[in-house]
């Protein structure tokens, strides 16, 4: 296996994004309710969007939660949903494996939104450091591991906006579904002991 791309073969690659079906979620009963759904998954892609800061001092916390199962993504607007027990229940859950990149600080800010305790994380940067792997995010990752690349466009977007527009969507949906894509990609090569 490779184990390291440049950024120029990396934005030689095609363009790949997250096409199935995509579920907003913007309220406290609804975001309870997918929770217990999700009780029953072995395997969520994680990860959190936060409105950028651009001033010193400036801070906010996560704006949304990303869960991705193999069929569907889940995008949870933590401005109106709020960071429920049910959704503090699937982060705690051992049996429930939720891998993504970069996932300390987003733990560490929901845990201010609702105190639990994180338990079932796989940080994919570790994995691959450990692998002797040079690239650590989320886009180097998925180009050495699938040949392809994901737009990082959104990133420094609005993600308090009341409404979001469908390239956050589309965006948010894709980083959490290429984060269990790559854990059971890592898993699938050894790099991951069951």
């Amino acid at each position: 296996m490779k184990k390291h791309i440049t950024k120029a073969e990396i934005n030689n690659l095609p363009m790949n994004r997250y096409e199935g079906p995509i579920h907003l979620i913007c309220t406290p009963d609804d975001a309870d309710r997918v929770a217990e759904k999700l009780k029953t998954e072995r395997y969520l892609g994680f990860d959190t969007e936060t409105r950028p800061a651009f001033r010193s001092g400036e801070k906010y916390l996560p704006s949304l939660l990303q869960l991705a199962t193999e069929n569907e993504v889940y995008l949870f607007q933590l401005k109106k949903t709020g960071f429920t027990y049910g959704l503090c229940d699937i982060l705690a859950d051992e049996n429930i494996v939720k891998a993504g990149v970069s996932i300390k600080d987003d733990i560490k800010e929901l845990r201010q939104l609702t105190p639990f305790e994180p338990d079932g994380f796989v940080e994919l940067a570790t994995i691959a450091k450990k692998a002797q792997i040079k690239n650590l995010g989320l886009r180097g990752l998925g180009a050495l591991l699938f040949g392809f690349r994901i737009s990082k466009r959104e990133q420094v977007s609005n993600w308090a906006r009341q409404e979001l527009t469908n390239a956050q969507i589309i965006y948010a949906a894709t980083d959490a579904w290429l984060g269990r894509k790559i854990y059971l990609r890592m898993t699938q090569l050894g790099l991951i002991k069951k």
